[in-house]
């Protein structure tokens, strides 16, 4: 079961609305979809959740590429939507077989080498047969900004998203399409 929400900043503070996720087949859809939910360019955020296995936030920031976070990129490669957005992190699109996890800086340590008081991941194979690291993945700082810290994001678990909309001080307007 998911949950997924979308939360648009306003000039008047955050609005939230629930979204359906049917026609989300690709990143692009999932995008457009925000999009259309933007108030004057402004960020929006789309909160994805899959029955506290994995959370993923996707955030648009006017005609900006899109910025991505999955707490749990094993886990949400084994699902439709969270396989889109793992797909556009690790490159699980592309077909040339030099692309290499190695290469990506999956957890914002230099040269992608976990930090010694940091678990170290296992590789899950996903959907397609290729494997997935487990862990979080994507821009640890996507809500830095809004005043959800790196290291408060990657302390969240289960039921992450209404700490982050608290965090965010948009609580109240998630809970009511919750």
């Amino acid at each position: 079961m998911y949950f997924a929400a979308l939360l648009a900043r306003t000039h008047d503070g955050w609005e939230a609305s629930d979204t359906e996720l049917d026609d989300v087949e690709t990143l692009s859809d999932l995008t457009d979809l925000a999009r259309e939910a933007s108030v004057d360019e402004d960020t929006v955020l789309v909160f994805i959740e899959q029955e506290d296995a994995w959370f993923g936030v996707l955030r648009i920031d006017g005609e900006e590429d899109p910025r991505i976070f999955v707490s749990d990129a094993a886990a949400a490669a084994r699902s439709s939507y969270g396989e889109i957005l793992t797909n556009e992190l690790l490159g699980g699109d592309d077909d040339d077989p030099a692309d290499d996890l190695d290469s990506l800086n999956l957890d914002g340590t230099e040269d992608g080498e976990p930090e010694e008081d940091e678990p170290s991941t296992v590789d899950v194979p996903a959907q397609g047969g290729e494997t997935v690291p487990a862990g979080p993945v994507g821009d640890r700082e996507i809500l830095a900004d809004l005043g959800l810290s790196e290291k408060e994001l990657l302390a969240l678990d289960t039921d992450a998203l209404p700490e982050i909309a608290e965090a965010l001080g948009a609580a109240e307007v998630l809970e009511t399409v919750r």
